[in-house]
């Protein structure tokens, strides 16, 4: 099958994201290196009509071909990206434009395969390709996507998701991360990480790793809870009850535990150890200490604390994670 020429159809429309668009088409493209003799996968980019369409970065694209077009053709993977709009308080949600999402679904009958990439799984789901299935999204816009597809399973933590012949990616850079899945499919896992390595990125990230990153939390509504999220990061090492932090809130523990909830969807106490989470990372990550002492530095009691809270935010253990993350010290020098 290296020798069959694969058709990777790209859904562009204003608005859409500019890496959701070139990510995937980069990944498939260094492909050509790797297999001898072939074209492995074409990549077009169709849009409403040949007009240049004006990206979320300002950035003009050329289609390659209509939706019309694209329609007649018998199309191996088609990929497609998604745009979002925010408001004056800097929430966002996806874009999901009827008459796109009838494209979309037209697209699919001829497709072998479908893929969305970042917010791209709202599209899907408006064209029920998701229905009855998991899937994931940019972690912005998960609750969204929730709330109106509940025929969908949505889980904001995986880089990305298989169900079937239906694929879905977190965002952003995870683009990069689904291509790298769908070439592994395509042509194996050696020829995948080849790619990867021009990519100087890591074929797999640790099995169900999280895109969710403390730090990259949906900005809060409330300079209250604002002040909140800096103080946990500034005493991850300290005892932070409910009581502790509604102290520091001036606010009762039940008023507390409500604006965990209703400003970023969990409890304090989840919040407070996803942070010694990503405080925990950075150690692995970037120094050599034991498990003792990564633990202590993060705020968990005990390495067994620090294991578990691993696996039920990660889906690995930190030695696992370390294995695959420890960053070489400045100046070890490598091969490029």
């Amino acid at each position: 099958m290296h020798g069959v020429e694969r058709l990777v159809a790209v859904l562009l429309f204003d608005g859409v994201d500019l890496l959701d668009v070139t990510g995937p088409a980069e990944v498939f493209s260094l492909l050509r290196r790797e297999v001898e003799d072939a074209r492995p996968y074409r990549v077009v980019l169709a849009a409403g009509t040949m007009d240049p369409v004006t990206t979320a970065a300002g950035v003009r694209v050329l289609p390659d071909l209509t939706f019309d077009e694209a329609a007649t053709r018998s199309i191996d993977t088609l990929l497609v990206p998604g745009s979002v709009e925010s408001d004056d308080r800097r929430r966002v949600r996806a874009v999901t434009d009827p008459a796109l999402v009838r494209r979309v679904k037209t697209l699919a009958g001829r497709s072998r395969r479908i893929a969305s990439v970042c917010v791209g799984a709202h599209l899907l789901a408006a064209a029920g390709l998701l229905d009855g299935r998991r899937a994931t999204t940019h972690w912005s816009t998960a609750r969204q996507l929730a709330a109106e597809h509940p025929s969908v399973e949505v889980d904001a933590d995986p880089i990305f998701i298989r169900d079937g012949d239906v694929w879905t990616g977190a965002g952003i850079t995870a683009c990069l991360d689904l291509s790298l899945a769908l070439v592994a499919e395509d042509f194996g896992e050696t020829v995948a990480l080849r790619v990867a390595r021009q990519l100087v990125m890591y074929l797999k990230r640790p099995g169900g790793q999280s895109q969710f990153s403390v730090p990259l939390d949906p900005v809060s509504t409330t300079r209250r809870m604002e002040d909140l999220r800096h103080f946990v990061a500034r005493n991850v090492t300290e005892q932070l009850t409910v009581a502790v932090l509604a102290r520091h809130a001036h606010v009762s523990e039940r008023q507390l535990t409500r604006i965990f909830k209703d400003e970023l969807g969990t409890t304090p106490a989840a919040y407070v150890e996803a942070a010694r989470v990503e405080v925990a990372r950075s150690h692995l990550e970037t120094t050599d200490s034991t498990l003792e002492r990564v633990a202590s530095a993060s705020g968990f009691a005990t390495t067994d604390t620090l294991v578990r809270a691993f696996r039920r935010r990660l889906g690995t253990t930190p030695s696992e994670y370390r294995g695959r993350f420890r960053r070489a010290p400045r100046g070890a020098g490598a091969p490029c």
